[in-house]
Order: C-alpha cells, then sequence, then structure tokens
C-alpha cells in the first residue's frame, strides 16, 4: 500500500512539513487517497482527518528519574562514578554546609532571634568555616546572645 501512494505521500509531506515517513495514511479511506493527485486534494484530505502527520517519538525519561533518585539518597557515589580529584569534591560538602547554614540564619533574623548586628557578625563566620553544623551554628548565637 506504501509503494501505490508514492505521490500522495511525497505531496502530503511537502504540505505538512515531516518527512515521507511520518506521514499516515487513513487505511479506511484508501479510495479517496488514491484518487487525489493535486495539492488541493491532499490539503483537503488532510483537514478531513484521512492523512495525518505522525507525532515524533521523544526519549523516556524514567531510567533517568531512577538514576536521580538513586545519586539523591547516596548511592552510585564510587569510585567508577567520580569525576575530578578529591579536594574538588570536598567543595561540593563545604558549598552545601554554607547555604543551609546562610539559609537557617535568614530564619532566625525573619523571626527576631539575630538582630543586624549579630546577624552580620554570624555571616561572616559561616563564609569563615566556623561552624560545622546548623546547631553548632545555634548553638553559639545563643553564647553570642548571652555574652
Amino acid at each position: 500500500m506504501r509503494g501505490m501512494l508514492k505521490t500522495q505521500r511525497r505531496l502530503a509531506s511537502d504540505l505538512l512539513g515531516v518527512g515521507e515517513k511520518k506521514v499516515w495514511l487513513d487505511p479506511a479511506k484508501f479510495k479517496e487517497i488514491k484518487e487525489a493527485i493535486t495539492r488541493s486534494d491532499i490539503d483537503n484530505l488532510i483537514s478531513s482527518g484521512a492523512i495525518k502527520k505522525k507525532e515524533t517519538q521523544g526519549q523516556s525519561r524514567s531510567r533517568a528519574r531512577a538514576l536521580h533518585l538513586k545519586k539523591k539518597r547516596g548511592h552510585r557515589k564510587g569510585i567508577g562514578s567520580r569525576k575530578g580529584k578529591k579536594n574538588a569534591r570536598i567543595q561540593f560538602s563545604w558549598r552545601d554546609r554554607v547555604r543551609s547554614l546562610r539559609k537557617e540564619l535568614f530564619k532566625e533574623r525573619a523571626a527576631g532571634k539575630v538582630d543586624d548586628k549579630l546577624f552580620r557578625v554570624v555571616y561572616r563566620k559561616i563564609k569563615g568555616n566556623a561552624f560545622h553544623s546548623v546547631n553548632h551554628m545555634r548553638n553559639s548565637i545563643e553564647e553570642m546572645k548571652k555574652s
């Protein structure tokens, strides 16, 4: 059937703006399609739904999602998965810790537990790697308030 409607398929692909393999011809309307020999005939068949454009098939993300979930849980971090030297990888843990500390500090300021002067002092200490956890920072803030 494909070889028989070569001209119709070619005209339809040109009108639809896709390749000939992406043109779908309705098998039930075979006679109508066979009789269509002009561009306007093909255009009418496209508008009636006898000729359609096949959708392009995309790549499935299911495997990528599964992989992301594993990495999120801390898996797949073995020696074979690593790129970059040890020191380059350590920076990420420092960055993540600094971000969480700053986020917590902003929350503390918004709640009114830290005034602007203390905020600035603690912010600089975070950058200077003075705290090793959020809990440590909270305890240090309490000590600073007392003194």
